[in-house]
């Protein structure tokens, strides 16, 4: 929830969701988010105090978006990684496949939002795609790290031969997973049969592993900017660019 000029980072997920044809929004929350909740719902007292104020295009957005779209929620009762996240909601998704969109990773692309671009390559693929983008190399180990072969000379496509999770050292690659994912249904199955890792977390790298071993995982370095507004720079990085944007700054 944490806002970038006018609305929450969440916000922006959704409508990068909407934006590529997704209106079923299934929505992982923990202990003491109900604020998410509330956030997506009408809110008469906060509409009837806006109403014929110079704040009322603000209301008019967010109602946009919950006209627009359909939401449900389940808890994630122990916060296990994003491996177990994804998999306490399946009850929200069932037997199809899925986009995951993790609103601390904020992207943006005027021509086309980053989700439509994936959705397009899953029709191409009909596999699981992730979404990657080149980092340097001192800091890989923040990140889930592939290793693959270019589909061909001019795509920016990769076919996943290995992913590595946060490596200490030697990443096979400069190329990051980032917060963008669309799964395959059988993805349910492998994360509960896998272990979680020293640090308690059920990694979905893990997973996506064993998918790629069977060739069925393609990385996609996206057109777009993307800002880490889970660390106080790339927060601070979205917020002046988001100004500049609407010409504040």
């Amino acid at each position: 929830m944490l806002p970038i000029l006018t609305k929450p980072l969440l916000q922006y997920g959704v409508e990068e969701a909407l934006s590529a044809g997704i209106s079923n929004m299934s929505i992982v929350t923990g202990r003491g988010k109900r604020s998410i909740e509330d956030h997506f719902d009408n809110a008469f007292e906060l509409e009837h105090q806006l109403n014929g104020t110079s704040k009322e295009h603000y209301l008019k957005e967010i109602k946009e978006v919950i006209d627009r779209a359909t939401f449900t929620y389940v808890r994630q009762r122990k916060m296990m990684g994003l491996g177990h996240a994804i998999l306490t909601g399946e009850p929200l998704i069932g037997n199809e496949p899925f986009a995951v969109i993790l609103a601390d990773d904020l992207c943006t692309n005027d021509r086309k939002s980053v989700m439509s671009q994936m959705i397009e390559l899953y029709n191409k693929h009909l596999c699981s795609i992730v979404a990657i983008k080149e980092v340097p190399i001192n800091q890989t180990q923040n990140y889930g790290v592939i290793s693959g072969k270019l589909l061909d000379n001019t795509s920016n496509e990769y076919s996943v031969e290995n992913m590595i999770e946060k490596p200490k050292h030697n990443p096979p690659s400069n190329l990051a997973i980032i917060g963008r994912y669309i799964l395959t249904p059988e993805i349910f199955n492998i994360l509960r049969s896998i272990k979680a890792d020293k640090t308690g977390e059920i990694q979905i790298t893990d997973a996506l592993k064993i998918l790629a071993l069977e060739g069925k995982v393609i990385a996609y370095k996206f057109e777009g900017k993307r800002f880490d507004c889970g660390s106080l720079e790339g927060f601070l990085e979205a917020t002046n660019y988001f100004a500049k944007e609407k010409g504040i700054l």
